[in-house]
């Protein structure tokens, strides 16, 4: 497995351990529902460095961006950063991301860990212009302060002024002594607060100090555990469950982010101009559970006569809401909000019902 910069400092926590996207990440520490609660409520500190960096830079990086996002880079200014995903030629998404401008002529693009690789391959094959890739991924670490007393923690550590940063937006500068450590108003919590990309020797230093000075607010390390039932409270999707190489933005919710009227040409921009006139068959929908069974990622989903319908793609207790609930995909005609359905777990149906996302509503 691999590691990152900060695997043995989530060992000497106490961390339990297990392989995700071929890295040895932290599940959990003082467990689930105490970091969820934590992030909800104070501030938790999470390693994410098992994400990935590439950068593109040179005249047409603006191109290169613009061929494989749905999203329209065009729009952003320096400083800003917009969240897009890569289709595929065939309608599906061969992975979700951010793009930060990082200047007229230069971008970052970070990629979900397990399709790093896969990311970097389909961009190099598209890269037909004056443009360079590179992949940093191994060289740098990040870091998410997440939750309401993020700000307050980040601003005894950096001269920086971390509330003047939006939501989306991105600045450079000083934080624990270490210079040029990116603090970007993002995050997949729906709790607020920053992300830190900084080098990899750096990470230990930052990570410990930002663990000391959040003390006074109760801040705490958060493992993946607590990172899925956040997101999954949000409605946020996660590549390999609600979104694949199959699945369309479009029927996946993420219309927001394809550009299907931007100038330039992007992959699958006519098949997402299609669905947009005439509809997809299939939604993804968010469901309550009323049982505490929770229902899991491939249990099948049943309409009110047991006929099967679709299949849940990602489930979870709610520790904020102290009830069941997941997402899947089901026939457009069965997606209104206050539908009833079942979860089929072996030979036991469960009611549940359509819900409004995101769950949770701060």
């Amino acid at each position: 497995m691999k590691t990152t910069p900060l695997t043995q400092e989530h060992i000497n926590l106490g961390a339990r351990m297990m392989e995700f996207a071929g890295y040895n990440m932290p599940v959990s520490y003082s467990g689930i529902n105490e970091e969820h609660t934590t992030v909800r409520e104070k501030v938790g500190l999470f390693d994410v460095s098992h994400m990935g960096q590439f950068f593109i830079k040179g005249d047409e990086a603006i191109d290169l961006v613009q061929k494989v996002s749905s999203n329209d880079a065009s729009k952003l200014v320096v400083g800003q950063a917009q969240y897009a995903c890569f289709p595929n030629n065939k309608g599906g998404i061969v992975d979700d991301f951010i793009t930060y401008k990082l200047s007229d002529d230069e971008y970052m693009l970070v990629v979900n860990a397990s399709n790093i690789e896969k990311d970097f391959s389909w961009i190099s094959e598209a890269n037909t212009y004056d443009a360079k890739l590179t992949d940093k991924s191994d060289d740098m670490a990040l870091l998410a302060l997440q939750g309401p007393l993020a700000n307050t923690v980040l601003q005894k550590l950096t001269s920086v002024k971390v509330d003047q940063i939006p939501y989306y937006y991105f600045g450079t500068g000083e934080v624990c002594g270490i210079e040029d450590v990116i603090i970007s108003g993002t995050g997949y919590t729906g709790s607020g607060g920053f992300e830190l990309y900084v080098d990899n020797k750096s990470a230990v230093h930052i990570w410990n100090e930002i663990l000391k000075a959040g003390a006074e607010e109760g801040i705490l390390p958060i493992g993946l555990g607590a990172r899925d039932t956040l997101r999954l409270e949000m409605g946020y999707c996660l590549y390999g469950h609600e979104i694949n190489d199959e699945t369309s933005p479009i029927e996946a919710g993420l219309g927001w982010i394809t550009k299907t009227k931007k100038e330039s040409h992007f992959f699958s921009k006519d098949i997402f101009t299609k669905q947009r006139a005439e509809g997809t068959s299939r939604k993804l929908v968010g469901f309550k559970v009323d049982d505490k069974r929770v229902p899991r990622q491939g249990y099948e989903i049943v309409d009110t006569d047991e006929n099967i319908i679709g299949e849940v793609t990602s489930g979870t207790f709610s520790p904020s809401l102290d009830i069941p609930i997941g997402i899947g995909y089901v026939p457009k005609s069965l997606s209104k909000v206050g539908q009833e359905i079942g979860i089929k777990i072996r030979k036991k149906i469960l009611k549940a019902e359509i819900i409004k996302m995101p769950f949770y509503e701060k």
